[in-house]
């Protein structure tokens, strides 16, 4: 069963509610709020907000002898809450109850307003028993705002086993750039069973500083034994951006293990896809994390095969904040590379991640949000004379000589029964040199194209594709146009996928929030992305990509500024990218030793350009293994 819960509109955003209720510091208030009303004999519910499912579904209420119901919107009234019809609050006077729950926070205001209808006797109590500490508060004015709920969770791991896997975390302030003057990171870290290890607090130095979290250091740091599980994290202190983004590193101590993943979206959704079945030879683990205090119950997360019904359940309970690994293959063992799996996820998990695991070498990725409020929008086919190619999933062609690049469209809305789509290769100077039509693609019909075989003789050592809709044989399509990227190395098997969506991009007209902006009102026409640099002995790679839905400025004036740490611009240099091009480049290769140095360790880079919209992606080299992802932006 799905967790009824509202976690993220695209009409109203995100929810704090279901952070506010569900955050570890929360529990013991609602814990100990549950046992003094349990003991009372009859208990009334006076429910202002509608916030009474969402706190029955994240805390067991059940001990609770409630016998009445109020509201005070009288278009609720009738509505069942806490297994009792909803009457108007004006009727509370009648009660013979002898406590109040106001299902409220900020309570305060609420109570007063109907204190004189509250029974002679009743104790009154509200949510405000669970509030968090104030000095974990960004607005101590308004509780929910949801500033003061900037968390998210994270896949942390630190173990022994085939050599060793461990994980590096690495953010940066950019909160300091839309005003935040003092920020922290309060983080509790849970093992596979939900226990809490360890708990900490990292204060965030001014400016666009940065701050890392590897695995090796928290194990050594609280003395744990080895641990695979996951990190909540609470921003405190914010401004501009209420999610935490990241970039989160796998790595070993061998040099054949190396991946790189985008944050982990802190809103737990109905639905994910983009899960790739495994390819001979592989086993392909999901990584279920509970993302609330409450356990996946079984048969709460299930997997089908993409446009089928058949829905493969998970029977094993999950407990809370605890996390799961899953064989793809044991679940549905039919199914296999190219063959795609959607997550019925029931709101319990944040974007989850895949780990492919082959003959000695693995790799991490994440799937992506399945939306369910789209519909086909039938304007899509119309608007191709005022913006051009419309939208736009670009993706990098890693150096062919020694990669092999796919793509592989994926369905990601639920009401997505095909995808009229094509795929467009163009080189770095931004001259298409291949296209293939893909046709009315079906839900259930799954295909990866070798960009080899697109190519034939066409010597294109490097490059980028799009996948853009195509409408010339019909179709609809809904504008969450998404598609999976898999690079492996010709020589040594190592492989890295990499998912997103598309957008439009470059063109001075808007629609429906396109182009997307980080700042102000579409259209979003500039770029700030943070590029984390590995540590020695890694190196860091770049793709820039330039995609211009209608024609744009001839080239791109963009920076790429190396900082120190703690945010002290070292070196910079300027690429002018030609519109609907792209360039890659090394870290190494790109600034001189010197410079790196005096950079220190930590160090990273901001890909800043003020007349265009770049979209890049970024991973690490080592001598045996090679990681690729989306960069973030802010």
């Amino acid at each position: 069963m799905a967790l009824k819960i509202e976690t993220f509109s695209n009409v109203t955003g995100s929810s704090a509610l279901f952070k506010a209720l569900g955050h570890p510091l929360a529990q013991p208030g609602l814990s100990r709020l549950v046992a003094r009303l349990a003991a009372k004999p009859a208990v009334a519910l006076y429910d202002p907000f509608g916030f009474s499912p969402t706190l029955a579904e994240l805390c067991d209420l059940s001990q609770i002898r409630f016998t009445g119901a109020y509201v005070q919107d009288v278009t609720h009234i009738g509505r069942a809450l806490v297994g009792r019809p909803a009457e108007p609050v004006s009727s509370l006077a009648g009660s013979d109850a002898k406590a109040l729950l106001v299902c409220a926070f900020d309570a305060e205001r609420v109570i007063g307003q109907i204190r004189h209808l509250v029974p002679e006797g009743a104790e009154v109590l509200s949510l405000d028993v669970a509030r968090l500490p104030s000095s974990m508060l960004t607005n101590a004015r308004t509780y929910l705002d949801p500033l003061n709920f900037a968390t998210n969770l994270v896949f942390f791991r630190d173990d022994e086993e085939d050599g060793g896997h461990h994980t590096r975390l690495v953010t940066a302030n950019y909160w300091s750039g839309y005003g935040a003057a003092k920020t922290a990171l309060w983080l509790r870290l849970y093992d596979a069973g939900g226990k809490a290890l360890a708990e900490w607090q990292e204060d965030l130095r001014p400016g666009t500083s940065t701050v890392a979290l590897d695995s090796r250091e928290v194990r050594r740091r609280f003395g744990l034994k080895p641990f695979c599980g996951q990190i909540f994290l609470h921003a405190i202190g914010v401004a501009g951006h209420d999610v935490i983004k990241y970039a989160l590193d796998t790595y070993g101590d061998s040099p054949s293990v190396l991946s790189c993943t985008h944050d982990a979206n802190s809103f737990p959704a109905d639905f994910y896809a983009g899960l790739p079945a495994p390819d001979k030879g592989e086993r392909v683990v999901l990584w279920v994390q509970n993302a609330h205090p409450i356990p996946i119950p079984p048969k709460g997360v299930g997997l089908n095969a993409m446009g089928r019904p058949e829905i493969a359940w998970i029977e094993e309970e999950v407990p809370p904040f605890g996390t799961a690994a899953i064989d793809v293959g044991t679940l549905l063992p039919d199914l296999a590379w190219p063959d795609q799996i959607e997550i019925r996820a029931g709101r319990h998990v944040v974007r989850p991640r895949y780990e492919v695991i082959g003959e000695r070498r693995t790799r991490i990725a994440h799937v992506n949000v399945e939306r369910t409020d789209l519909k086909p929008d039938p304007k899509l086919s119309e608007l191709g004379n005022l913006f051009g190619k419309g939208f736009i999933l670009p993706a990098p062609i890693l150096p062919r000589g020694r990669y092999r690049s796919l793509v592989q469209p994926t369905p990601m809305g639920t009401t997505q029964m095909e995808l009229p789509a094509q795929l467009l290769i163009v080189d770095p100077e931004g001259r298409e040199v291949s296209r293939r039509a893909l046709g009315r693609l079906r839900r259930a019909e799954s295909i990866a194209i070798e960009i080899d075989e697109m190519l034939g003789g066409i010597d294109l050592p490097t490059g980028h594709v799009e996948l853009t809709y195509d409408f010339a044989q019909g179709g609809e399509a809904d504008g969450w146009l998404h598609a999976l990227f898999r690079y492996v190395d010709r020589f040594t098997g190592h492989a890295a996928d990499t998912s997103f969506g598309a957008h439009m991009f470059n063109t001075a007209l808007v629609y429906k929030g396109e182009p997307q902006s980080y700042t102000g009102k579409p259209p979003g026409l500039s770029t700030r992305l943070f590029l984390r640099l590995g540590p020695d002995p890694l190196d860091t790679y770049c793709h820039l990509i330039y995609p211009a839905s209608t024609p744009w400025h001839p080239t791109s004036s963009t920076e790429v500024a190396l900082h120190r740490d703690d945010g002290t611009r070292i070196a910079s240099r300027h690429f002018a990218i030609p519109c609907g091009g792209s360039r890659s480049f090394r870290a190494r290769e790109t600034f001189a030793a010197e410079e790196r140095h005096r950079a220190g360790a930590g160090a990273y880079a901001v890909v800043r350009d003020t007349t265009c919209r770049l979209f890049g992606y970024h991973g690490l080299i080592s001598t045996e293994a090679f990681s690729l992802d989306h960069m973030f932006g802010f």
